[in-house]
């Protein structure tokens, strides 16, 4: 079993910037994967950016050069830095860890880009 505490998360205005951390209950280069995903109402579950073990980022087309993922050592986290938000950006996001085959979920935080 892997927890997920998500934080950050909150009510930006268009333009505006965010981080949220995710921390797992173990270490983080312990993990196959993280990721954030997100989910806005009426909307699936999608995936905005990925880190593995060894590095290799990944990020959906619609957050490249906006959003960048990254793992903090000393603190244990796997933050995502979002710049340039637009309202398209509001949702749930969530965190998401692999491990042995297993996928786990933070609880979501959720995220509001508007005036």
């Amino acid at each position: 079993q892997v927890q997920l505490v998500e934080s950050g998360g909150g009510l930006v205005p268009p333009g505006g910037s965010l981080r949220l951390s995710c921390t797992p209950s173990r270490n983080i280069f312990t993990l196959a994967a993280m990721g954030w995903y997100r989910q806005a109402p009426g909307k699936q579950r999608e995936l905005v950016a990925s880190i593995n073990v060894g590095g290799k980022v990944d990020y959906a087309d619609s957050v490249k050069g906006r959003f960048t993922v990254s793992r903090d050592s000393t603190k244990n986290t796997v933050d995502l830095h979002m710049d340039r938000l637009i309202p398209d950006d509001t949702a749930v996001y969530y965190c998401n860890g692999r491990h042995l085959g297993f996928q786990y979920w933070g609880q979501g935080t959720q995220v509001i880009v508007s005036s």
